[in-house]
């Protein structure tokens, strides 16, 4: 949720950003806005209600007390009068109350400045790492190095629950197991702390994470209990903190955690979906910081290190995107994209999204902190990043290190964990 402060004093820049995003609806704003102001104004009519109210309580008191019942007469009706007015206006600044946070909802989180503004070809090339590898052999995909190998069953998947839910077997399970170890290694290593989270989450956990009310269509909903399958680790474990204050010496804190995540998917079609390209479940290993905001693009620079680190582990040809203004979510102020090289389709295969939320989630999920011992709470600013998306890995490693017997040799650091340095 945006500032309201900011709201008031400049909303021309939150309908600029929200045109830059190309998300959300600027009427928002003037909804925002007038719901605002007549909530102000309705609680200074109320704030003097109140006060007559208890200056009525004051002079009655002594009257009924003395017996001049006739005297207190007139005062005792205006005081009936007054409290059914307060009690009317109590509920008309409840109801705008709620007018005003759906209206703060629906308006999307501002650029950073140093964002492109434009849609996906406006995507910002950072630097590329690593040799993108050459074969004297048309390289394969790897749905048929999967199949070859017996990794991945994509049909008894299908037919157990539907399409995007594969089964992984032998080595392709050993394989999931390796990554998610050492992605999590990696994580604590670099200071982490680790969570095993919920994969069940209620409303007001997606709405506090902003996967809510705007993604309710991509959630599997579990309407007996009116909870959500995660669609990311990221919403149980920025909602770990919610509705806490902080001490002053309490930030910054690093959460790794590791889920399955559930997602619709719902209009996804073509070479996007092919194999382990887009998936229904998956693997995911999720790194959240809560950051003092004076510090949050330093520790953006330091969590996209900490997801990059993990690519290079695997020694995986990548690149890294700073996205567009268009390319951007209702959450985010500013995002990394980091892809992989995918041999076997010839393309880049994102595998992590790194993000400054500032202070949008914090306010949503209500995260703050003291700056000092007395002073008074601020929020937090929150940020994750995917270290990483196992789906796309897999399809990598499988892809760049296919060899000309058809077997598959995997990277040394991941060899140790998953105990085996080759496929077939």
């Amino acid at each position: 949720m945006i500032d309201l402060d900011l709201l008031r004093d400049d909303p021309d820049r939150v309908r600029a950003s929200m045109e830059a995003k190309r998300i959300g609806d600027p009427s928002a704003v003037d909804r925002a806005l007038d719901a605002d102001r007549r909530r102000r104004e309705a609680v200074t009519e109320l704030n003097g209600l109140q006060q007559r109210q208890g200056e009525l309580g004051r002079e009655i008191g002594p009257l009924m007390k003395a017996g001049k019942r006739d005297e207190a007469a007139p005062l005792l009706d205006e005081s009936n009068r007054v409290k059914a007015q307060v009690k009317e206006l109590e509920e008309s600044v409840r109801e705008l109350d709620s007018t005003l946070r759906d209206a703060m909802l629906a308006i999307p989180n501002p650029i950073h400045e140093s964002v492109p503004v434009g849609g996906e070809d406006a995507n910002q090339l950072d630097a590329e790492w690593g040799v993108k590898p050459s074969f004297d052999f048309e390289p394969l995909p790897h749905w048929e190095l999967a199949e070859k190998h017996g990794l991945v069953d994509f049909e008894r998947g299908a037919k157990v629950t539907g399409a995007g839910f594969p089964f992984y077997v032998g080595k392709g399970a050993r394989l999931q197991r390796a990554l998610v170890t050492l992605f999590l290694d990696l994580a604590t290593e670099a200071g982490y702390t680790e969570v095993q989270a919920p994969i069940l989450v209620n409303e007001d956990s997606g709405i506090g994470t902003g996967q809510l009310p705007d993604k309710e269509g991509q959630m599997y909903h579990v309407a007996g209990d009116d909870l959500y399958l995660v669609p990311t680790a990221e919403v149980p474990l920025t909602n770990y903190l919610r509705d806490e204050i902080l001490a002053p010496d309490a930030l910054p804190i690093r959460f790794c955690g590791y889920t399955p995540c559930f997602r619709r998917e719902a209009g996804s079609y073509g070479k996007d979906v092919r194999g382990l390209n887009r998936l229904h479940q998956f693997d995911k290993v999720e790194l959240v910081r809560f950051v003092r905001p004076e510090e949050s693009y330093d520790h953006l620079e330091e969590l996209r290190e900490d997801a990059e680190r993990a690519v290079q582990a695997l020694g995986l040809p990548y690149r890294r995107l700073t996205l567009a203004s268009g390319d951007l979510g209702v959450t985010q102020a500013k995002t990394y994209d980091l892809e992989v090289w995918s041999a076997g389709q010839g393309r880049w295969l994102e595998v992590s999204s790194v993000s400054n939320f500032e202070a949008y989630q914090a306010r949503r999920a209500n995260v703050r902190y003291r700056p000092a011992e007395g002073e008074k709470p601020q929020f937090v600013h929150t940020l994750n990043g995917s270290g990483l998306a196992l789906p796309r890995i897999v399809s990598a490693l499988l892809e760049n290190g296919q060899q000309a017997d058809g077997t598959v040799v995997l990277p040394e650091r991941l060899a140790a964990v998953a105990g085996f340095d080759r496929i077939g």
